[in-house]
């Protein structure tokens, strides 16, 4: 599957478990959105993430994509330490340039 660069960037980064280079990818106000939490900039990004794999110990696949008005949705199967293990997750990525400037994440 081909992805836009900065999102398989982040895929590349949650495989590496590199927490910097995943927020890098990021526009400096990018935001993530997830469990109903909002997380703004590189330094909450990171830190969201860090939380979440310590949490969840989570490895992420990318399954599909498509993109529909401006949002690329990419399904993915989590597979970590939580009780609907494994799990297909959508992964919604607003794009401005080469930069993610929002993440939502959900069922």
């Amino acid at each position: 599957m081909t992805l836009p660069d900065p999102v398989q960037r982040y895929f590349e980064a949650d495989r590496a478990s590199d927490p910097e280079a995943l927020a890098r990818p990021f526009a400096p106000d990018g935001i993530v959105e997830d469990e109903k939490r909002t997380f703004a900039g590189h330094q909450a990004i990171e830190g969201w993430w860090r939380e979440t794999k310590a949490k969840y110990e989570h490895v992420t696949e990318p399954l599909e994509s498509v993109e529909q008005d401006g949002v690329l949705r990419v399904r993915a199967r989590l597979i970590g330490r939580f009780p609907s293990s494994p799990a297909i997750l959508t992964f919604q990525f607003r794009l401005t340039g080469n930069h993610i400037t929002r993440l939502e994440v959900g069922l």
